[in-house]
């Protein structure tokens, strides 16, 4: 697994506190690049306003950072495009689901 494609799946680590589903399904997470060892990560939250956004960037950059091969990480929030519950893929979209009939 390269460097990228193993940055992804530890960012699987990372549950939106919210919606308790990890950021990638949720499709916050918009790119990943990797240059000399230092991950560039380019995300958005659920909304602007989230009072839990430093712990969620907190989380993303300590697991980023486990990845074999990375020494830096950097996240950059986004607010375009404006996530929206299209993003959500449908095995995220049947955990919701899943919580919300118990």
């Amino acid at each position: 697994m390269n460097t990228e494609d193993a940055i992804w799946e530890s960012l699987r680590d990372v549950i939106d506190p919210e919606l308790g589903v990890n950021i990638v399904d949720l499709g916050l997470v918009y790119g990943i690049s990797i240059e000399k060892g230092k991950a560039d990560i380019e995300m958005t939250l659920t909304i602007p306003e989230c009072p839990l956004a430093d712990q969620i960037v907190k989380n993303v950059k300590e697991v980023a950072a486990q990845v074999a091969g990375v020494n830096e990480v950097a996240v950059t929030l986004v607010w375009e495009p404006k996530w929206t519950p299209a993003k959500i893929n449908d095995q995220a979209r049947d955990e919701i689901r899943a919580r919300q009939n118990i």
